[in-house]
């Protein structure tokens, strides 16, 4: 497509979804005149968009785009029937989905290193942009959270370079492709391949072939980084036509860590290539999974060019991500953490760090069932495994099951059945609503304990609900 001219009117419809409302600030950073619409305007992102001055319009209407945009990002929230697209479709008004608008008005013609898989895209797209940023090259970026290192999720940068989180979700309703086909890879790091978005594709093959579609595009001279540890995530990368780098816990990988100590909220390890260690490494993660992260990160690095020096700085000074195990508060000496883990790998993942990170404290993992894969019947054994690492489990009742048919629905009560076993000692329970589980957690929590909340979603706000709950119930017994 043909840019349009700084200046032109650039109309963005389901503006204030996350990633839609930061392309908005991408698209005023570079100078063109935004506005857009949504059904529901709301907090934060509704005051985001009025701070950088951009008008959001209540509802879908036609009205709405007239006079004529010179060009209209179409959200994927959006389906046929809408009245605002609808218009823009019989008007022959130009419009692409949100992931084109990345690739055009942020990659263009630069160098993007795409970050793909299952697990640990934003916290690994984070990591990257900013060892990128402390190495001195200002990349763009574009995270699907916000880094706490810089603030925002995006940034237009300064060079040629582009870190962006490559999502495997489809585009829009005119575009049922995955959104990362859309961002002119050159380097890819793929993470991980595991059944996910089970209202999208059918089964693991169907997954994998939209990963394949991704191997195929990347140009000869590119890289592609690829964990070892997923066989899923080996035979798609066996298609790519470039130079591939593997790295992860197999000793046949080009990339593996030795050395790795967990203290006081940081990482330590050593970066070895093909068995020779290159030097400590620290950085502001917890967990084994996201040295793992980061080990991909500074192997891609180097296989970029940089000099370990120029690395380590970034690693170090690493602050993490919003809701990816993050403190939210303490209050009598109960830690609550929040994180956005919705797959069973990711739930194991993220109890084991946050035990690892505070060890000999009692656990208590807190789960919603939010996704439209984790409210599925497919992954029942393995959530149940996932969640009895942790010393006490709370489960929530499924978010809106009326939208998953009844046959296969995920059975809360089969999961917290298979985590309390044939002693029965209660300590999983299923507790439909989030003030009802924060009256539960102040009441039993001691000090000492930390509470691990995980869910894709606002949760009803039960992170803050299970502070001000401890704020105001006796101490608890430990129960």
């Amino acid at each position: 497509m043909n840019h349009p001219a700084p200046g032109s009117h650039i109309h963005l419809i389901a503006i204030c979804g996350v990633g839609m409302a930061s392309l908005a600030g991408l698209l005023k950073s570079r100078g063109y005149h935004v506005t857009g619409s949504d059904q529901n305007i709301y907090p934060p992102m509704s005051g985001y968009l009025a701070e950088i001055g951009v008008e959001v319009l209540s509802g879908y209407h036609a009205a709405h785009v007239t006079p004529r945009p010179d060009l209209v990002v179409i959200g994927n929230a959006i389906s046929r029937g809408n009245p605002e697209a609808e218009a823009v479709l019989s008007q022959g008004i130009s419009y692409i989905s949100f992931p084109q608008a990345l690739g055009e008005f942020l990659i263009g013609s630069g160098s993007s290193l795409v970050v793909a898989g299952t697990h640990g895209k934003t916290t690994t797209t984070a990591l990257a942009a900013w060892v990128l940023t402390r190495a001195g090259i200002e990349p763009g970026f574009f995270v699907g959270g916000v880094p706490l290192n810089f603030g925002s999720g995006w940034s237009p940068g300064s060079g040629e370079h582009v870190v962006i989180e490559g999502d495997e979700y489809d585009s829009a309703f005119f575009d049922k492709g995955p959104k990362f086909l859309h961002y002119r890879p050159r380097n890819v790091i793929l993470t991980s391949v595991e059944f996910d978005h089970a209202d999208i594709y059918r089964d693991i093959d169907h997954l994998k072939s939209a990963f394949r579609r991704l191997m195929e595009i990347i140009p000869a001279e590119g890289r592609l980084l690829v964990c070892s540890d997923y066989a899923a995530a080996m035979e798609v990368a066996a298609l790519a036509r470039c130079p591939l780098l593997t790295y992860g816990d197999d000793e046949r990988s080009d990339w593996t860590v030795a050395g790795v100590e967990m203290r006081e909220g940081r990482s330590f390890f050593d970066p070895c290539y093909k068995g020779r260690a290159e030097g400590r490494v620290e950085a502001g993660v917890i967990g084994r999974h996201n040295v793992k992260n980061a080990l991909a990160v500074y192997a891609m690095g180097r296989a970029m060019g940089f000099e370990r020096s120029k690395l380590l700085d970034g690693f170090a000074t690493f602050s993490g991500v919003k809701r990816r195990q993050e403190v939210r508060g303490e209050r009598r000496g109960v830690l609550v953490i929040d994180d956005f883990a919705h797959h069973p790998t990711a739930v194991r993942e993220t109890i084991n760090a946050v035990k690892d990170a505070y060890p000999g404290r009692r656990l208590w993992a807190i789960f919603e069932p939010r996704s439209n894969t984790s409210r599925r019947n497919i992954y029942e054994r393995e959530f149940a495994q996932a969640l009895a690492i942790a010393d006490r489990v709370v489960v929530a009742g499924l978010y809106q099951p009326e939208k998953i048919p009844e046959q296969d629905r995920l059975s809360v009560a089969k999961v917290i059945e298979d985590i309390n076993g044939s002693t029965r000692d209660g300590r999983a329970r299923v507790i439909e609503k989030a003030e009802d589980i924060a009256e539960y957690v102040a009441s039993n929590a001691a000090s000492g304990d930390i509470v691990l909340v995980m869910s894709n979603g606002g949760f009803d706000g039960v992170q803050e609900k299970i502070l001000r709950s401890l704020d105001s119930n006796m101490p608890g017994t430990g129960a």
